[in-house]
């Protein structure tokens, strides 16, 4: 499908649909279905959620007035996200939102004709979502996250803001191609930069505990959390936190906090932070950009 021929779906769905029909059923409004890896409670679902219905009210479309919006929250649980995608199919959505790739893959395999907007997704390609990134094909469009190759500069951050730092443990997801792709591109640049590093599975918040607690014993330590949906569900960045241990995550939530109360660190604030203790907490890919759905999605929905 052709970016501009889906850009144009939503808003010609209702007009595209047969007279007698919409005589039938004169109160059927355009639905949106929302598919999030998130608790509906995460600070960050709700700023998410309001982003989003802010960007379709500048477009004219009033959730509740002229169009409604359908929100499931699967909070990272594989059987949520394909339970949640059946029902929302049940529903009959013109449209449908989804973060992070097992969503779209759970809507992908239930609604294999609606159009799907994605957002916090890693590699596209490489999870089979879309074809190509310049021509995604299928019925599946969106943001990808980052590149692979930001995960290194994640490693050369932590060497800036901890100069002391000789290791680092790796907080990564080795069974999705994001989880390997990331670590692969922080192991080709730690030979440069002098420091032995290891991984740390993700499955629970539990192990990752354990994990970042044995780690934290020996010094000159620092972490980096790498982006999954198990990482964003569970805030596996605050673990670092906890510990005290120079660390890099993808998120934003927990430095912007640390530093200064309801904005996000600038760079600037998180070196000078750093350079006041050896024990920093930041975040790498924040530092410029917040999540591209926020600003951006609702041009989709015209």
């Amino acid at each position: 499908m052709k970016r501009r021929e889906f850009i144009t779906l939503f808003g010609g769905a209702a007009a595209a649909w047969p007279l007698p029909a919409r005589a039938q059923q004169p109160e059927r409004m355009p639905r949106i279905g929302v598919l999030s890896n998130l608790t509906e409670d995460d600070p960050e679902a709700r700023a998410r959620d309001a982003a989003f219905v802010q960007g379709l009210r500048q477009l004219d479309w009033i959730a509740g007035r002229n169009v409604q919006i359908e929100y499931r929250y699967a909070a990272a649980d594989p059987a949520r996200f394909r339970s949640f995608a059946a029902e929302l199919a049940g529903l009959g959505p013109n449209v449908v939102l989804a973060y992070t790739s097992p969503a779209v893959a759970a809507l992908q395999q239930t609604m294999p004709s609606v159009p799907i907007v994605f957002a916090s997704v890693i590699d596209p390609v490489g999870a089979g979502i879309v074809e190509t990134l310049a021509r995604p094909g299928g019925n599946a469009t969106g943001f990808t996250v980052f590149e692979y190759g930001i995960a290194g500069k994640w490693l050369e951050l932590l060497k800036e803001i901890a100069p002391a730092v000789t290791r680092a443990a790796i907080i990564r997801d080795p069974a999705i191609p994001a989880g390997i792709g990331q670590f692969a591109a922080i192991q080709s640049v730690a030979p440069s930069l002098g420091i032995e590093f290891s991984a740390i599975g993700v499955r629970d918040p539990a192990e990752i505990e354990r994990g970042v607690a044995t780690f934290s014993r020996s010094a000159n330590g620092g972490l980096i959390v790498t982006a999954s949906v198990l990482a964003t569900a569970h805030r596996f960045e605050w673990t670092v936190y906890r510990f005290g241990i120079a660390g890099i995550s993808e998120f934003e939530q927990p430095y912007r906090d640390a530093v200064r109360p309801s904005r996000r660190a600038t760079s600037a604030e998180i070196i000078a932070a750093a350079e006041d203790s050896t024990h920093s907490s930041s975040n790498a890919n924040s530092l410029d950009r917040r999540d591209p759905n926020q600003t951006e999605l609702s041009r989709y929905f015209k």
